[in-house]
Order: structure tokens, then C-alpha cells, then sequence
């Protein structure tokens, strides 16, 4: 027996195909020789635990965990918060201003005083010159003037008719719109230049610009309107430049520039 395995270990290895029936013979003289108790049956060699039930091994499961249950919807108008606008926006640190020196102090106080002598000079001048007509025109109780004003991007329209004097602007009175008296001559100008300030009342919607800007559209206004009451003002009003549309604006910024013209510091090294 132990040759004939041999042979055919020895024929395996070189390649030789065994015959099926010496293949058989030797399977069954092994099966033979091999003792019944060694061999084990399948069922000996599963292990302990696929004896035990599948109940055993399977854990018991929970009961699914019970949902509270749902709130009711409140009423229309009922549990809303009101949320305030930028709650939850930081707020703003405001720096405290620097203390001025000494001499930037000095410095503002005189241009503030050298700005309100040539305010007062510029009234003086206007308030000395002698009124256009000396017997302005009279409006019917009906009859309304309409005109339209510019200064740099300030718009007014004008609004004459016959009255007390009354100046509205912007349905609030002339001394609280313009505060400064500057402003507040400009504004009336060809009222007082013409004679008819106290005789007619006068109603402007103004918008755009700053304070000075509007004040001269104002004005431009006014000219404006009163030369539809009276075409004889149109020579006098025309020499003293209240019917001229005052063109200049700040020139714009350049590219490379720190502001219209300013430029910055050359540095050769």
C-alpha cells in the first residue's frame, strides 16, 4: 500500500494522470484503516453555543419609547415674540473724542470768527443796496407764480402768491430750516433787492445737496419767479447775477490723486 501511494504522489508530482479506479481503491483502504472513533460527527464539532435556542441568543428587545404627545397649535396672536429690529447686532463703540491742544483750539476759534465777519460783511452789502422797484406790482388774490431753482445739486420750486410775507420751507418756517443769518439773507435776496418782501407769501419744496447749496437754489428760485410777476425786474435781477444758474461743483477726484489736484508726496529715495 505505502508503494503504491508513493506512485502516485511520485505520478501527481511528474504530471501523470492516476486512473479513476486505483484513485477509489485507495480511498477506500484509507477510509478502512482509519478508525470509527477518530472520525467525528458534524454534529460534535459545532461549537457550544449554536446548540443553545435562538431565543436565547437573540436579547430580548425594547418596547419602542413612547412619544409625548403633541402640543396643541396655540391660538392666532398667542406665544409670538416680538422681535425688536438689530437685537442681535453688537453695538457700536464709540471712541471718545481727543482733547484738542492748545493751539488747534486757537486755530478753529479764529476761522469761526474770521467766517462770521465776512458772513456779516456780505449782509451789510446786500442790505445796502437799494431795492430794484420802488412801488413792486399788486397780485390779484388768485394769481400764483411758479418757478424752479438749482445750486450744485440742490432743486427748489418756488411757489408766489399774495399774501403777508410768509416764508415756508419745506412746510417749515425760513429762520428754522436756514439757523444762520448768512443763509437766511441769501435765501430772501430778491425779495428784500426787488421791494416785494411783506407782500407776497412764499412756499418752497427743496431737496438735494447741503444747506448752503439749497439757500442759493432758493434764491435762484425767487429771481426766477419774480420776474414772471414783473418782466421789468428781468435787467436788474440779470446784473446782479441772481438769474445766472451758478454752474460750479466740486471738481471730481482723480486717479492717483488724494483729492482733485492734491497729490501725494514725492519721494525721490
Amino acid at each position: 500500500m505505502i508503494d503504491e501511494e508513493r506512485n502516485e504522489q511520485d505520478a501527481e508530482q511528474q504530471g501523470e494522470e492516476v486512473p479513476a479506479e486505483q484513485a477509489e481503491e485507495a480511498a477506500a483502504e484509507q477510509s478502512e484503516e482509519t478508525p470509527a472513533e477518530q472520525v467525528e460527527s458534524p454534529a460534535e464539532q459545532q461549537p457550544a453555543s449554536e446548540e443553545q435556542p435562538a431565543a436565547e441568543q437573540a436579547p430580548a428587545e425594547e418596547p419602542p419609547a413612547e412619544e409625548p404627545p403633541a402640543e396643541a397649535p396655540a391660538a392666532k396672536g398667542e406665544g409670538k415674540k416680538e422681535v425688536v429690529p438689530g437685537a442681535e447686532l453688537e453695538p457700536i463703540a464709540i471712541e471718545p473724542e481727543a482733547e484738542l491742544s492748545a493751539e488747534e483750539r486757537a486755530r478753529r476759534e479764529a476761522e469761526e470768527e474770521e467766517r462770521r465777519r465776512r458772513e456779516a460783511e456780505l449782509t451789510a452789502e446786500e442790505e445796502s443796496e437799494q431795492p430794484v422797484a420802488a412801488k413792486p406790482a399788486k397780485l390779484s388774490g388768485d394769481a400764483s407764480y411758479q418757478a424752479t431753482g438749482k445750486r450744485k445739486s440742490s432743486v427748489a420750486r418756488v411757489l408766489l402768491r399774495a399774501g403777508s410775507g410768509a416764508i415756508e420751507v419745506n412746510d417749515r418756517k425760513l429762520e428754522e430750516y436756514f439757523p444762520r443769518s448768512y443763509l437766511q439773507s441769501v435765501a430772501k435776496q430778491p425779495l428784500v433787492q426787488t421791494g416785494y418782501e411783506g407782500n407776497v407769501d412764499v412756499r418752497v419744496r427743496v431737496h438735494g445737496g447741503g444747506i448752503s447749496g439749497q439757500a442759493a437754489a432758493v434764491r435762484h428760485g425767487l429771481a426766477r419767479a419774480l420776474v414772471d410777476v414783473d418782466p421789468e425786474l428781468r435787467k436788474e435781477l440779470k446784473r446782479r447775477g441772481m438769474l445766472t444758474r451758478d454752474a460750479r461743483v466740486k471738481e471730481r477726484r482723480k486717479a492717483g490723486l488724494k483729492k482733485a489736484r492734491k497729490r501725494p508726496q514725492f519721494s525721490k529715495r
